[in-house]
């Protein structure tokens, strides 16, 4: 089966590298799936889980946005955060999803910032969703 190099990259390093089958990713327009030879594409993304295949087998990483860059035979992610499942710790993800669910609801109350609020109440989910499916 053909392959592309992937990378994802933060601010603090390299996340993943490796050669991949198939990378899944959920950009500001929806889904997005990109095999080997694709046509060249740079798109946003936004929080989310990247499905990584390999071997046959997906690995999944929790993204808190960042930009996509598409060639031929490779594949740049430069993520604002990513994390693997392992390196999630799932008590703090827990912690932040219910601060987040206070804030939303405190919202209407006080001069709480509904928009940052919402945006970490949809980061904490997503680092829990992809930490359920720790390898």
């Amino acid at each position: 089966m053909k392959t592309m190099q992937t990378n994802v990259v933060t601010p603090d390093g390299s996340v993943f590298s490796g050669e991949t089958e198939m990378v899944s990713v959920k950009t500001q327009e929806g889904e997005l799936g990109i095999l080997p030879r694709h046509l060249p594409l740079v798109t946003p993304l936004t929080i989310g889980a990247i499905r990584i295949k390999k071997d046959s087998k997906v690995q999944l990483i929790a993204v808190s946005g960042g930009f996509m860059e598409v060639r031929p035979d490779e594949v740049n992610i430069l993520a604002e955060s990513a994390e693997l499942p392992s390196n999630i710790d799932i008590t703090r993800a827990r912690a932040a999803k219910e601060r987040a669910e206070r804030r939303l609801a405190e919202a209407r109350k006080e001069n709480v910032d509904f928009k940052r609020a919402e945006l970490a109440l949809k980061r904490a989910i997503n680092r829990l969703e992809v930490s359920e499916n720790r390898m």
